[in-house]
């Protein structure tokens, strides 16, 4: 700040190691100030032994910036302030003011990253210390890590529960539909989910970080409004009532980026984030494991047991509503889970109350105590005085202590208040207009991010309408309609890019297939992705397993030309085809695991301030929906138009293209340190 200039009136410690003495930091709005004298102990002047320049008390006025709100330092401590580094001879910011990142001409914001946060120094002789191992039992706030699991969980395991019957869900709709149009409708019906959230996603991000919502409100509108959308989807009689509810579902869920703030929030050590964001995708691929088998086995189940359930009406007028039904459930525990146990986050919103956390209380105090629990208290009598209490604590301590009201007051207040102090300090004072939120490095990162959700969302979806789509049958493909058709050897196959067809599982297979992947992801974020992610780090590890994707999409379409033990059009079968799936899914899911985390943090610490941490997460969900939506559509619509041309192979080959271009977007992505914008105010995390 121009035209201020801070003085140290105190003692120092100058390079000759004079001794020093606590001061007081302090102000004054002179432009050309004189030099205080200091004095040592005995009250001596030695401001001549100072070294240099730059051990002189007077300060730069235009490398301070005295910001408010940032007195947790000791006066005395050079090392803790970073006002007195530089009037000690410590380092000098690298910027002047004409640097500073002013919004409304106030010089009261800067982007310079060690500018109004507390800096310590290490000693020169110190040897830099080993970075230390941290393993899942040292994660902290583990019973929050814990809902938010468990919020998580129930989504994908819903979503992907309805991927392995979806084909056939919409073909009972219409039986007469070829499995080209039914392709096209499954990439629609799955695009209006993202589609829905790319238009709410960033309302929901806004309020999330707003202190009438806050993050858990948001979470549990998010949680409601898919339970409903499963309800309705699994009901449904025809197209258009299905893709009302999957659109409904979309748009009153933005829990994807709503998590990841929270699990940034509650973990904001670095050393624990390459875990904690682990938590999410790990959850997925759980999801993944557990929701194409329960889709399978409960979908249409009189036709699947007919000893069972053959007669039962219900079942045969809704085949597809006993999954959903029990994806229902599981979301609304994960509801009442959230409102029971989980605190909230938003800075402007710790401390308030919570009807939910304080039902939870009392109904764990309800049943900690014991109705029969009996007590005893010593009576005074003539030979004993009550008052003994050493005595009485040594003959009559009580089998069951009584809690009197005021003293389980007592004690509920000092658990709150200790509960308090465990809480971080709040960071910031002011929030960060969302016109600034768009630096080049966000814009960066969300680029590269949407090309991945693109590859991604598309392969998703075409992946279950590969595996149930028919078998190609020579012996039944239409005749061709034209000399031209017929000329070029129209729907038949020739080697190696022009084949048609799919691999024809039926819904309990499909369930499977897609439960390998999640196996093989749940297996590698355990075992692999922790060491992996340390030695390689995580911008390196994430560039690296970008290069699996281009090659599990081309490779792909080649698994309907396996051979099987059943001739066509029967579903294929054997060992060859189930061997050569689980290969194709090792080489996707091995990218996906170190690739999705990674994605994660680089978002998460992109962010150029904390205070608009839930819109970045709400934007970068909306820019993924976005790409989720486009890509399922284009590529349904190109998947149907290969089926019939004799090119099925032609929309995963260019979803390997798209992975390449994502590859490249990667290399001009950098990791923020998630506070590069620094307002009046602002504090440093503690450690």
């Amino acid at each position: 700040m121009k035209g201020i200039d801070a003085r140290y009136d105190g003692q120092h410690t100058s390079r000759n190691g004079n001794a020093v003495a606590d001061g007081v930091l302090t102000t004054a709005p002179t432009p050309a100030p004189t030099p205080a004298p200091v004095r040592d102990d005995k009250g001596k002047d030695v401001s001549s032994d100072t070294d240099s320049d730059d051990d002189r008390l007077q300060v730069d006025h235009h490398n301070v910036d005295l910001e408010n709100g940032d007195g947790n330092y000791d006066a005395g401590d050079s090392n803790a302030n970073p006002r007195l580094l530089q009037a000690t001879g410590g380092p000098r910011s690298p910027t002047s003011a004409s640097d500073t990142d002013d919004d409304n001409g106030s010089g009261k914001c800067t982007p310079v990253r060690n500018r109004g946060r507390t800096v310590k120094r290490k000693p020169k002789n110190e040897k830099p210390t080993k970075q230390e191992t941290v393993r899942w039992r040292d994660l902290p706030e583990k019973g929050q890590l814990t809902v938010l699991t468990f919020a998580r969980l129930s989504e994908p395991l819903v979503q992907t529960s309805l991927q392995s019957y979806m084909f056939y869900q919409l073909q009972s709709f219409r039986p007469d539909l070829p499995p080209s149009v039914i392709a096209s409708q499954s990439g629609i019906l799955h695009a209006s989910f993202t589609a829905a959230q790319f238009l709410t996603a960033m309302v929901w991000g806004r309020l999330a970080d707003s202190h009438l919502f806050g993050r858990k409100k948001v979470l549990m509108i998010g949680l409601a409004g898919t339970m409903l959308s499963c309800l309705g989807f699994g009901f449904s009689q025809s197209f258009w009532q299905a893709l009302f509810f999957r659109s409904l579902g979309g748009a009153t869920n933005g829990n994807v980026g709503v998590l990841r703030t929270m699990i940034s929030e509650i973990i904001r050590e670095k050393k624990y984030q390459s875990r904690a964001f682990l938590i999410l995708p790990m959850t997925f691929n759980i999801g993944v494991i557990i929701g194409p088998i329960l889709g399978g086995v409960l979908s249409d189940p009189a036709h699947s047991y007919p000893n069972q359930f053959g007669d039962n009406a219900f079942f045969l007028r809704f085949p597809y509503a006993a999954p959903n039904l029990l994806s229902a459930v599981i979301l609304f525990s994960a509801l009442l889970g959230v409102w029971l146990g989980l605190e909230e986050t938003l800075d402007s919103r710790r401390g308030t109350r919570d009807l939910g956390i304080e039902l939870r209380r009392k109904i764990v105090l309800l049943f900690r105590r014991s109705p029969d629990s009996i007590a005893y208290t010593p009576l005074a009598t003539h030979s004993r005085n009550v008052s003994d209490a050493s005595t009485v604590s040594f003959e009559m301590d009580p089998v069951t202590p009584v809690v009197s009201t005021e003293e389980e007051a007592s004690t509920s207040a000092t658990a709150k208040s200790s509960q308090k102090s465990k809480r971080p300090r709040t960071r910031y004072s002011q929030r960060l207009p969302f016109r600034r939120i768009f630096t080049k490095n966000v814009i960066l990162t969300l680029l590269a991010q949407s090309i991945f959700a693109f590859h991604m969302g598309s392969f998703n979806s075409l992946w279950f309408v590969f595996l149930s789509t028919p078998v190609y049958d020579p012996t039944q493909a239409p005749a061709p309609k034209s000399p031209a058709a017929k000329a070029a050897h129209y729907l038949t196959q020739n080697l190696p890019f022009v084949f048609t067809g799919g691999i024809g599982l039926p819904p309990r297979e499909v369930g499977m297939a897609m439960a390998i992947l999640g196996c093989f992801g749940i297996t590698m974020q355990l075992l692999l992705y922790p060491s992996v992610s340390a030695r390689l780090g995580v911008v390196r590890s994430w560039r690296i397993f970008l290069c699996c994707f281009p090659v599990t999409y081309f490779i792909v379409p080649f698994l309907s030309l396996v051979p099987s033990l059943s001739a066509p059009p029967h579903a294929k079968d054997g060992a060859a085809i189930w061997f050569a799936i689980a290969l194709v899914l090792l080489c996707h899911v091995t990218g996906r695991t170190f690739a999705l985390p990674a994605q994660t943090i680089l978002v998460n610490n992109c962010t150029p301030h904390p205070s608009v941490l839930g819109s970045l997460h709400g934007l970068a969900q909306s820019t993924s929906s976005l790409a989720r939506t486009v890509g399922p559509i284009l590529s349904g619509y190109l998947y149907g138009l290969g089926l019939n041309h004799g090119l099925v192979g032609a929309v995963f080959w260019g979803l390997s293209s798209v992975a390449i271009i994502g590859l490249i977007a990667s290399m001009f992505v950098r990791e923020g340190d998630g506070h590069e914008i620094w307002l009046e105010g602002d504090v440093e995390d503690e450690d």
